[in-house]
């Protein structure tokens, strides 16, 4: 059985999810017409090094996007067919990879900020702040760059102005009118609290702007309140699910709700894309292969509007 034609079904299906494949559709057909020149009717691992034995040297990045693709084409495969082997990450040395996100259930962000507003301090600022911090992440998806650069000015009659994005980009975010409120009522009691208007949005109980190394560290300590991170000793941070995981579950929780209530996710994401600040839609679709229900969901939407094409 040729490899061909099951690669033609697979192009056909994610285009229909609006991915640009150009550079994943020369690697595959590359890898295509090395396995049937071969004879293979089914992937392995063997033959992925064999074929990639034949191409020309490549930093690390090209081996991984490599492996990468075709690792993609060979989990969408066994699907279909258990024949099919996937091939390990990590296969090929010097291979980047992009770790799995951690999605929060609404439960451990509820959890995450209800300890926040715990963490000891004087007046009370710290709890606060981080709180509110964390909560706004939570739900627009900011980076926490972005949120701490943020100044009292940016949050204008419910929009907020992201003036320091990733590569200096800038761009409005509509929020949730109760968003919106939980940020004017933080204004003013950290204002009450300190005892005048400072400009950064959020500060330290010396009305200092809140700096990277502080947000992550009160983040930490959250975590270990609840259980999501071992205690540690000497204040280290002690591993587990990330403070820039809130964004990455803001993506996924808002991908999800387009399945689910069939709005047209090629036209949604764009819009997606744009609130969050990706420079590249393809940045965006990622979660789509990160989080195994997003995938199952769209695979689900692509197979059944194939099938009403067909009819």
């Amino acid at each position: 059985m040729s490899l061909t034609p099951q690669l033609d079904r697979y192009l056909s299906v994610r285009r229909s999810l609006g991915y640009d494949l150009r550079t994943s559709e020369r690697i595959l057909r590359r890898f295509a017409r090395y396995a049937d020149a071969e004879g293979a009717a089914y992937i392995d691992t063997a033959l992925f090094l064999r074929w990639h034995a034949t191409l020309a040297d490549a930093n690390g990045s090209t081996r991984a996007t490599r492996l990468r693709v075709v690792r993609l084409f060979a989990q969408w495969l066994s699907g279909f067919d258990p024949g099919h082997e996937v091939p390990p990450q990590g296969l090929l040395p010097d291979s980047m990879k992009r770790s799995r996100p951690h999605i929060y259930s609404d439960i451990e962000v509820g959890a995450i900020i209800a300890a926040a507003s715990e963490l000891p301090s004087v007046y009370g600022l710290r709890g606060l702040t981080c709180s509110t911090l964390f909560g706004l992440i939570a739900v627009t998806g900011l980076r926490i760059s972005e949120a701490l650069s943020l100044d009292r000015g940016d949050l204008d009659q419910g929009v907020l102005r992201v003036r320091r994005g990733k590569l200096g980009r800038e761009r409005l975010l509509p929020l949730d009118p109760g968003v919106a409120t939980r940020l004017i009522d933080y204004l003013a009691e950290r204002d009450r609290l300190i005892g005048h208007a400072a400009m950064p949005l959020f500060v330290t109980e010396k009305a200092t702007r809140l700096t990277d190394c502080s947000a992550r560290y009160n983040f930490a300590q959250a975590c270990q309140r609840i259980g999501m991170r071992s205690p540690q000793l000497y204040q280290r941070h002690g591993r587990g699910p990330r403070i820039h995981d809130l964004r990455h579950t803001f993506a996924v929780r808002t991908m999800i709700d387009w399945y689910r209530t069939d709005k047209d996710p090629a036209r949604e994401m764009i819009r997606l894309t744009t609130y969050l600040g990706h420079t590249d839609p393809s940045n965006t679709y990622w979660y789509l292969e990160a989080v195994p229900e997003l995938l199952d969901l769209a695979m689900a939407r692509a197979t059944a509007t194939a099938g009403e094409t067909a009819r």
